[in-house]
């Protein structure tokens, strides 16, 4: 398909592998240890080579990176440090003539405490119109010093920060990032502007920052405790998670999206658990399409997988819109090294959402660096290109994020010193944060950042590091980067039109079999190796052989349905 036509095809977002970029970790022009929009010009052609539909830009705004960027400023420019609207410009053009859609992250929830109408707010008295822009209550107590409730934020410690005046602000993330009211009009109109300024430069999409949180409602009085809170579910009874609220926020914004030719495209990131609540999210009406995160919270299971694609397909066909796929992303341990865990009880069956024993393992993970349990980091890789040739075989959009299509596992030996994110300064024994997945990637095997810039890199790389870069990768049969290309290349010449549709095939134990159309996708998800279905191999995950390896994913073309040989 050529770029011409491609770019004529409004449902592309239906079916797009979509690439997520972190800006500051993935390519650095000025040797300043932080990437950068020239970096992400440098390396068009590495993208194009990849076979992406569409990139997703992780926030490059200006910030005090309270919370890598995701703490804004200025929600139309882009930070000095990072480039320039110019640069931006350039990258949009440069991406486009490659094929490439650009998926920008809007931050809705949360403005940073540096931002022009917070500091306007903190200057005015209580009661003011610019404080009614965000969320300021009266403290409790005979001084008014003591928080509006006891909840706790996201990141840890208490949701409620005081200013000095008897009144507190909310933050559902950190301090430095107030959350917006968006019962007031302004806030509202303000963001409808954002949204009309970057699809006027050329954006294509919208990723939705916590886009489940932006309706709420602390009338309560007094506020429920933090235990009575957790007991209420996400949904129109919770004080800020999935507010029925949030449906006309999204009509006012597909409003917009739908008055550009082709419309824009929109994701939500919806950490909602009831699939009837996240398919709001991605009706035509509202936003388009919803992220499902069940895969980074599944363990390397084929019941597991199995409902949770059965599921979600469910979801999606009831929105009319096509389902995500995700199996790492800035915010999660990479997925080569959850996989190299060791599997959790078989007997605690996974039930969809919320943080299971599977999230459990994975903040153990994080709070050992992998070394309690062990992880075997050759069986998670040979997992983690199993499971993403799963994904990829799947209906719906796929997203990869940086540095997986060099199988580039979790950092753990980061010092306190170096780290950067406020999960770790905010919850000191429990969490280490999500630096080790945020770490610049290795373009070269030699170097100061390893290819990365000139002069270091914001996050420390591990000497290991150089054993995944790209160009030791590029060209080399059987490395994961040629893994990831020939994959997506064989996906584009596999996927059929019109094709949503998943039909599950009998299997041996422990292994999947579906089929779409001539398409037939198995994996073998147990210790052992099973045999192959009838068809021909088109692609595979492992070297071919006489059966289907451990751990591994084949790509079959018109075999006879539900046939072992």
């Amino acid at each position: 398909m050529t770029v011409e036509k491609a770019c004529e095809n409004a449902d592309w977002w239906r079916d797009a592998v979509v690439y997520q970029i972190y800006p500051r970790s993935f390519a650095d022009s000025n040797g300043d240890g932080i990437g950068d929009l020239p970096g992400i010009c440098s390396r068009v052609g590495y993208l194009r080579e990849l076979g992406v539909d569409a990139v997703w830009l992780s926030p490059f705004y200006p910030s005090a990176l309270a919370d890598g960027g995701y703490d804004v400023d200025d929600y139309r420019d882009v930070d000095p440090k990072i480039g320039s609207l110019a640069d931006f410009d350039q990258l949009v053009a440069m991406l486009h003539g490659a094929g490439i859609k650009v998926i920008l992250d809007i931050v809705p929830n949360h403005s940073s405490n540096r931002h022009a109408w917070f500091r306007e707010a903190l200057a005015s008295p209580k009661g003011s119109p610019a404080r009614d822009r965000y969320i300021f209550r009266d403290g409790l107590g005979p001084d008014l010093d003591q928080p509006p409730s006891d909840w706790q934020a996201t990141f840890g410690g208490s949701a409620w920060e005081p200013v000095g005046d008897g009144q507190f602000y909310f933050h559902l993330f950190a301090p430095e990032q107030p959350d917006w009211n968006w019962d007031n009009p302004e806030v509202r109109a303000d963001f409808c502007k954002t949204l009309r300024f970057w699809a006027d430069r050329g954006v294509d999409g919208f990723r939705v920052d916590v886009a489940f949180g932006l309706a709420k409602d602390f009338s309560a009085d007094p506020l429920p405790s933090a235990a009575e809170l957790a007991a209420i579910p996400a949904g129109p009874d919770h004080p800020y998670y999935d507010r029925d609220e949030v449906d006309q926020i999204y009509a006012e914004w597909r409003e917009i999206f739908d008055s550009y030719d082709p419309p824009k495209a929109a994701v939500a990131e919806v950490w909602v658990e009831i699939p009837e609540r996240r398919a709001r999210y991605a009706t035509s009406a509202s936003l388009g399409q919803a992220f499902n995160f069940d895969l980074l919270r599944a363990d390397f299971r084929a019941a597991d997988f199995k409902q949770i694609v059965s599921e979600n397909l469910k979801s999606a066909a009831k929105s009319g819109s096509s389902s995500t796929w995700v199996l790492s992303n800035h915010d999660v341990v990479r997925h080569a090294s959850r996989y190299g865990l060791p599997l959790t009880d078989p007997a605690v069956p996974y039930t969809g959402g919320g943080q299971g024993p599977t999230w459990d393992r994975d903040r153990r993970w994080l709070l050992t660096g992998g070394k309690s349990p062990a992880e075997d980091r050759d069986l998670g890789l040979r997992r983690a290109k199993a499971a993403t040739l799963f994904m990829l075989a799947l209906p719906g959009s796929s997203y990869l994020y940086q540095g997986e299509e060099l199988g580039l596992p979790e950092v753990a030996e980061l010092a306190a010193a170096d780290r950067q994110d406020p999960t770790f300064f905010r919850s000191p024994g429990f969490d280490t944060g999500r630096d080790g997945c945020r770490v610049p990637l290795p373009w070269s095997p030699t170097g100061s950042s390893l290819g990365f810039g000139d002069d270091g890199a914001h996050l420390p790389q591990p000497a290991w590091f150089a054993w995944f870069a790209a160009s030791a990768q590029d060209g080399q049969p059987g490395s994961t980067l040629e893994f990831y290309r020939q994959a997506i290349a064989a996906r584009k010449t596999l996927l059929g039109a019109d094709d949503d549709t998943l039909e599950w095939l009998d299997s041996p134990p422990d292994t999947l079999h579906f089929r779409r159309g001539h398409w037939h996708c198995f994996t073998n998800f147990a210790n052992t190796p099973a045999p192959i279905p009838t068809g021909e191999v088109v692609y595979s995950s492992a070297p071919p052989g006489q059966t289907v390896p451990a751990a591994s994913t084949l790509w079959l073309v018109e075999p006879t349905p539900g046939e072992i040989r």
